[in-house]
């Protein structure tokens, strides 16, 4: 029976070991669609397909690269969890492929040589129809129930019920759980969402055995048994993986859980685990002087169009400015697009935006649907007010609101706001006071986890949101 269960735990990937997998087939299959681009493209210049004189006198050395482009372009892909959605596979695909085609036409159209359009055109292709096959293999092969992990949750309390409710939100499920472990005995054999209480602490060990358990995860908030700690112990040396319930919560929704928080996470999280290096913060600012410079250039491009149709839908003023919080507290003015009436706030209190809200103005819905009413921002950028990647500037009148309400909320003044972030390409909008708590456990994720590859992931899966949310 061991034996069966060990073998069949080396096919019960983790996600590390599925992001992994993800990664390796997609740049397999992006090789196997460059080679044959390369044969689509001599063919079509009557070079009898691949020949090394056609490598030499037409590649050049960048159309190599389409590979890693390609990983680039599907990047929010990498999420297991969407990975294992056939639908968001399929958008997330096709959205990567559109934005691909309209980055090649800005650089065919830009650039004073000619670029290869057989050649391009036929590696998207290839490489969204492999890819989706490729995709489609993994959630046939690697989401069945015999290849999921088999999960036991330690801890029926509040920090328990939490994760089962977070678990059992997530369609498809990331793994399958097989019950809760609780030492309470008004707790033993009553179901919690569906799952139920099989056993307690002393039993922990015959229950891994006998449901062949992968992983345990912990979720007790309070003083833990020596004996319960003993057994956990025991059961991760016999191989099954232990992970705290903070930790796994972040693992399966990309956000901290603020309700469950210590009150020195803060602390913990940002003094002692977590030290942002001098290298980070140079290179963020140098791409954000970059970024700015760009954006600035695209607001002069736009700004006759948008201001003459904001001047004819409502009138002066095209710009507004409002005072926000930035790093540190710090107050700032940042700068927009004007999308709302004048009198949007006649008695001078601050208002969350709301969807379809009565403020906005007919042109302002447009911009708002297109984000382009944040692009002045770029200014704010240069400025060193705020950065390309970080939390939503907010209002000071909103921060002192909620600060008061929410746990943790003014943590998010540890670093400079952005113009985007991962609160916004994951959730987008908040207006009320559970999708702010929401956006604020996003923003914590980023701010524990913030790193060049983040913050290029946040960049990469902007466009698709902009062209996706807005209101």
């Amino acid at each position: 029976m061991a034996k069966h269960h060990t073998a069949s735990i080396l096919w019960r990937l983790g996600m590390r070991e599925r992001r992994t997998l993800l990664f390796l087939g997609d740049l397999f299959f992006g090789a196997v669609a460059l080679v044959a681009a390369l044969i689509v493209w001599g063919l079509s210049e009557e070079w009898l397909g691949l020949s090394l004189a056609f490598i030499r006198e037409r590649v050049e050395n960048w159309f190599y690269v389409l590979p890693i482009v390609w990983i680039l372009l599907i990047v929010g892909l990498y999420d297991v969890h969407r990975a294992s959605h056939r639908r968001q596979v399929i958008n997330g695909i096709l959205g990567a492929t559109s934005i691909g085609f309209i980055l090649y036409l800005f650089v065919y159209f830009a650039s004073d040589n000619p670029l290869p359009r057989r050649g391009v055109a036929a590696f998207l292709a290839l490489a969204s129809l492999l890819t989706l096959a490729w995709r489609l293999l993994y959630i046939r092969i690697f989401t069945a129930p015999a290849l999921m992990r088999r999960v036991l949750v330690v801890g029926a309390g509040r920090a328990g019920n939490t994760i089962i409710e977070i678990i059992d939100s997530l369609d498809p499920k990331p793994f399958e759980l097989v019950g809760l472990i609780d030492d309470s005995l008004d707790l033993l054999g009553t179901d919690i969402e569906g799952y139920r209480v099989i056993a307690n602490s002393e039993n922990l060990l015959e229950i891994v055995e006998s449901e062949a358990i992968t992983d345990i995860i912990v979720a007790i908030s309070g003083t833990m048994m020596g004996s319960t700690f003993q057994n956990i112990l025991d059961a991760q040396e016999r191989g099954v993986e232990i992970t705290r319930m903070p930790v796994a919560y972040e693992e399966l929704v990309n956000r901290v859980p603020i309700n469950l928080l210590e009150t020195d996470w803060i602390l913990r999280s940002f003094v002692d685990e977590f030290r942002i290096g001098g290298f980070y913060e140079v290179f963020k600012r140098l791409v954000d002087i970059i970024g700015g410079m760009v954006g600035i250039l695209f607001v002069g491009l736009i700004l006759p169009f948008v201001g003459l149709a904001i001047i004819i839908d409502n009138g002066w003023p095209i710009f507004y400015g409002q005072e926000r919080l930035g790093k540190g507290g710090q107050v700032y003015e940042i700068i927009k697009f004007r999308t709302m009436r004048r009198d949007a706030e006649a008695d001078g209190q601050a208002q969350l935006a709301q969807e379809d809200d009565e403020r906005v103005t007919r042109i302002g819905r447009i911009l708002r649907r297109t984000h382009l009413d944040e692009f002045p921002q770029f200014y704010n950028v240069l400025r060193g007010d705020m950065s390309l990647v970080g939390p939503r500037a907010e209002r000071p009148q909103l921060v002192d609101h909620f600060q008061r309400r929410i746990p943790f909320y003014r943590a998010r003044l540890l670093v400079k706001p952005g113009i985007t972030g991962w609160a916004q390409v994951n959730y987008g909008y908040a207006s009320n006071l559970a999708e702010t708590m929401m956006k604020l456990e996003y923003d914590l994720y980023y701010i524990k986890h913030r790193n060049l590859l983040l913050d290029v992931l946040i960049l990469l899966r902007t466009p698709a949101t902009m062209l996706g949310k807005g209101q």
